[in-house]
């Protein structure tokens, strides 16, 4: 062999010239000055003999998870045949660190452990293909990219013991190849798409936020010497591991305090949902980790609309009803199944669930506008309204009991807290005043006055202090002071709106005697009866004689009356009472119907004379009639029926008939733990209850 030019004798003979860069036969001579002899290696399937690790540690960012290293454990610890397991969630929910964390922890048991980042079928073959290299460093300047890629599928093949992590897999289409074609090893993949998105292909594993103390401990593990606030800002940042991870590797590089950080998130969400700390990955933050998934939800504007409206309720329970305005019902459909399939919401059997991180991105504009322009997010504002205004009429279409129930009041109240109150419309006004009544009536007084605060101060804003719809919510306000035991600052404001009411609406608007009749009680209730029952009288005498007998206001006005004579220390009582409030029922029965609300409440005040006379079984007749209306009106658990309930057992007791005063205290008292356990009024009516029994006993 030479190294000059070669010839070949003969019919099909062959020649090689040196280094057989050049072949030539009796036909034709080929060139071939790129060709390499293949090591003998090279065509070597056998099993790895020396360790191939390719893992990223994230320990750092890893706390809690037993349960679910325990199951990965169980999962893959079975001997024989392929394992593939789904770790899916919610993108920054920490489905990628509790990956690698396992692992890491087991590298000892598997060989290779190789790390892909799978987010594509590209990504998928770029891991295949590094793997290859590790596994044949031999051959680094000698295969290309996809014989590497073909060499690591026939290796996987012909070999078991080893876990491959396919992180962040996007669509199962990707991996199918990979997965048809190695029939032994491990498979731990970790995906946003949901669980039946895997069903028959992997074991799903739903992961969850991190518990309270879990995320703490995260905080304080990146930023130590920690303490104020840090409770706080995990519980807004909704435990989820990458916006904690974020947060507190910012405070220590800023040196800020976690509550400084609040500060910053609520006034600049945009700019601390992409903030990271110097050196950190910026495809890694809250803001650019949803982007990703809210652009591939582009094609399904339903589904947009769906997030940028949910954004201003609360994170929980949320009717799936609310959203039936946004389309046909499979349109609709369609928008949920695939914010799921992303596990952007989560579902429930009527209900679903939006973390409130994914909230607050879905109401912050983005900066490019392509997403979420601004006037996308104020139009979402606008429908959340919207639809829970829609919600409230309805059920005061349907009934009093419908109308008063605390449905939809909790994202009346994120609503509230979650938007600028000079964006407050008159619609908006409206229904914190409903959310706001509704509380009240339920015994939750400090909720109630928050919510009419904001729905007077949006009423001033929008029409003035002069307007009726002002006025209004101004007098419920007083009665909410009153209710939460605040008597000086509700007599206050009640005599500021009832000089206002007369000078507005005027001394005979019904309104006007209205918020006369309840600065009257609150004289009497603050100390001063006489003049609250001397203004009472006025009022109601005026108010029949401007309206007329048998006009709801009227009768209102003289229960007002009624209820100033039966406070303790008042004058009045016994039989003369007694034949009193039995008149005042009996036209109120004429002019307003069995079931009205001021029925049900001479009866009760009917019960109080009885109580008062000393007759205990007239007084169990006349409160068991106000039940019944009560129960009819507002159902059995409304706070309006289980006050009389509860008189109705302290009256039994009196009546001489424990038996029933026990078993009625026993129901009652299970129902207002089951609907009001942490209002302050269910709370007052235990106590009475309890106290009844006791001085029963004594």
């Amino acid at each position: 062999m030479t190294g000059g030019p070669v010839e070949a004798s003969g019919n099909r003979s062959v020649a090689a010239g040196g280094n057989i860069r050049q072949v030539a036969t009796g036909d034709f001579a080929t060139l071939a000055e790129h060709a390499t002899m293949l090591p003998p290696e090279a065509f070597a399937v056998g099993p790895c003999t020396f360790p191939v690790r390719n893992v990223p540690d994230r320990s750092a960012q890893f706390v809690g998870r037993g349960r679910e290293l325990a199951l990965l454990d169980g999962a893959f610890g079975e001997p024989g045949g392929v394992v593939v397991h789904a770790v899916h969630g919610l993108g920054g929910i920490g489905k990628s660190t509790l990956a690698a964390h396992w692992a890491i922890g087991r590298a000892a048991d598997f060989n290779p452990v190789w790390w892909i980042t799978a987010e594509s079928r590209t990504g998928v073959d770029a891991g295949l293909a590094a793997l290859g290299r590790a596994l044949q460093p031999a051959l680094v300047d000698v295969l290309s990219e996809d014989a590497f890629r073909e060499r690591t599928l026939q290796w996987l093949a012909a070999n078991d013991g080893w876990l491959l992590v396919l992180d962040n897999v996007s669509d199962p289409a990707d991996i199918r190849h990979l997965l048809a074609r190695a029939p032994g090893g491990r498979f731990l993949i970790t995906t946003r798409r949901g669980a039946t998105s895997w069903r028959g292909i992997a074991e799903p594993l739903d992961l969850d936020v991190l518990e309270p103390a879990e995320a703490v401990e995260l905080f304080t593990k990146v930023c130590p010497g920690q303490s104020g606030g840090v409770e706080e800002l995990c519980r807004e940042l909704g435990y989820l591991p990458l916006a904690v991870d974020q947060a507190a590797a910012y405070c220590r590089e800023a040196g800020i305090s976690p509550r400084k950080y609040l500060t910053l998130l609520a006034s600049y969400p945009a700019d601390m949902h992409a903030a990271t700390a110097e050196g950190g990955d910026a495809e890694r933050t809250v803001a650019r980790v949803w982007s990703v998934t809210l652009k591939r939800l582009a094609d399904t504007p339903a589904a947009m609309s769906v997030l940028l409206v949910t954004a201003w309720w609360a994170s929980d329970g949320i009717p799936r009803a609310y959203l039936d305005s946004f389309g046909s019902p499979p349109k609709v459909t369609e928008a949920i199944r695939r914010l799921a399939a992303h596990s952007m919401i989560t579902l429930h059997e009527d209900t679903i669930s939006v973390h409130r991180l994914v909230q607050a991105v879905a109401r912050t504009p983005d900066r490019d506008g392509l997403v979420r322009s601004r006037k996308l997010v104020e139009t979402g504002h606008r429908i959340a309204v919207s639809i829970l205004a829609g919600v409230q009429e309805a059920a005061v279409d349907v009934g009093i009991a419908e109308a008063t129930s605390l449905d939809g009041v909790t994202h009346i109240e994120a609503l509230a807290s979650r938007s600028a109150p000079e964006a407050d419309t008159e619609d908006a006004a409206e229904l914190f005043s409903v959310a706001g009544m509704k509380c009240a009536m339920a015994g939750y007084g400090a909720r109630a006055v928050s919510l009419l605060e904001r729905a007077v101060n949006a009423a001033l804003r929008v029409h003035g202090p002069d307007h009726e719809m002002t006025l209004t919510f101004r007098a419920w306000l007083a009665d909410c002071y009153q209710t939460v035991g605040e008597p000086a600052r509700a007599l206050t404001l009640i005599t500021q709106v009832l000089a206002d009411s007369e000078r507005v609406l005027g001394p005979d608007h019904p309104q006007t005697f209205n918020v006369r009749g309840t600065a009257a009680g609150m004289l009497a209730e603050s100390g001063d009866r006489e003049r609250g029952l001397t203004l009472a009288r006025e009022n109601a005498e005026a108010a029949a004689r401007v309206l007329g007998e048998g006009h709801p206001e009227t009768h209102n006005a003289r229960l007002v009356v009624e209820s100033v004579q039966l406070m303790p220390g008042a004058e009045g009582g016994g039989e003369e009472r007694v034949r009193a409030v039995e008149g005042r029922l009996a036209r109120a029965i004429a002019d307003l119907g069995e079931e009205d609300l001021t029925v049900g409440s001479l009866r009760v005040e009917l019960a109080n004379a009885w109580w008062q006379a000393g007759d205990f079984v007239e007084a169990v007749r006349a409160i068991e009639e106000a039940d019944a209306v009560h129960r009819r009106i507002f159902g059995d658990t409304h706070m309006v029926t289980l006050y009389t309930r509860v008189m109705h057992s302290v009256l039994l007791r009196r009546a001489g008939d424990p038996a029933r005063a026990d078993a009625l205290a026993a129901q009652v008292t299970a129902d207002i733990e089951q609907s009001y356990g942490d209002s302050p009024q269910a709370l007052r009516l235990l106590h009475g209850l309890a106290l009844d029994a006791v001085a029963d006993s004594d």
